[in-house]
């Protein structure tokens, strides 16, 4: 079987393995009382993740990797010119796609029409292990478009994109997890890794604190870029999550989270 077939069965497997760690985590060990009721965030939140895998599945069926096998095949990108050991490559590539999406994240927060499909993610009033695969349906098809044109132009190795997805996908489950971390192991994981505690600070209502901490997976990137935000004003018991103007539960279902975007409500978030 290639490894384009592979691909999605290896993604899912990890991708359940981890909700389950970071699930029993959650009610093991929560980092804050949730505001809303977890059966009706999940049911709305991952009803949209299932749509947003079965949307990408039906608009991109090669994916990413499949685009990678291409550029391998036509010998695009930079990577497919350069003779490189295949460790340092896969490591190389990972470090470069994660450095673009910290831009992409960037770029989202700053262009309003970005923002306005971005802010859906940002809605979200609780933060848990569902929250990191909610974002609007074409703000997942948009973010696809630019994966595939950086892998044609960067040319990585198929293994090297296979193990940036499930990266990229473990990572956003354990850093948007409500679950309790002490504070000195926490202080130590951030220097490798975006934490819960470090990535939840990008989801205050307040504007400075939202607009900071874009890292989805390497830190560095706002140590670098003067992004970086080491805690809450008011601490992470007390700070407010989500956006100002979309506090209500009305504001959390599946209907409502795809019509957002078309709402016309920023709320002055975008820098």
């Amino acid at each position: 079987m290639e490894s384009s077939n592979l691909e999605p069965i290896i993604r899912l497997s990890f991708f359940f393995g981890i909700f389950a760690i970071m699930a029993l985590w959650e009610l093991k060990s929560p980092r804050r009382p949730l505001r809303s009721s977890r059966q009706f965030r999940w049911l709305n939140n991952i009803s949209l993740t299932v749509f947003n895998t079965l949307l990408l599945r039906l608009l991109f069926p090669a994916a990413a990797v499949g685009v990678a096998l291409y550029a391998s095949q036509q010998q695009w990108g930079v990577l497919n010119q350069i003779d490189l050991p295949l460790w340092f490559e896969i490591i190389l590539a990972v470090v470069i796609l994660d450095f673009c999406i910290y831009l992409q994240h960037r770029l989202f927060h700053r262009v309003p029409m970005l923002w306005q499909l971005h802010m859906m993610h940002h809605s979200d009033v609780d933060l848990d292990v569902t929250s990191g695969a909610r974002f609007h349906p074409i703000e997942i098809i948009l973010s696809m478009l630019i994966k595939m044109i950086l892998i044609c132009l960067l040319g990585p190795a198929i293994v090297a994109v296979v193990i940036f997805e499930i990266i990229l996908n473990a990572v956003a489950m354990f850093n948007h997890s409500n679950v309790h971390i002490p504070a000195r192991i926490d202080q130590r994981l951030r220097r490798f890794i975006v934490t819960p505690d470090m990535h939840r600070v990008h989801h205050s209502v307040l504007k400075d604190e939202t607009n900071s901490n874009y890292g989805f997976n390497l830190p560095w990137w706002d140590h670098l870029f003067g992004s970086y935000c080491a805690q809450p004003a008011k601490g992470h018991d007390k700070m407010t999550i989500g956006l100002d103007q979309f506090q209500e539960p009305p504001a959390q279902t599946f209907k409502w989270m795809l019509s957002l975007p078309f709402k016309g409500k920023g709320g002055g978030y975008s820098q």
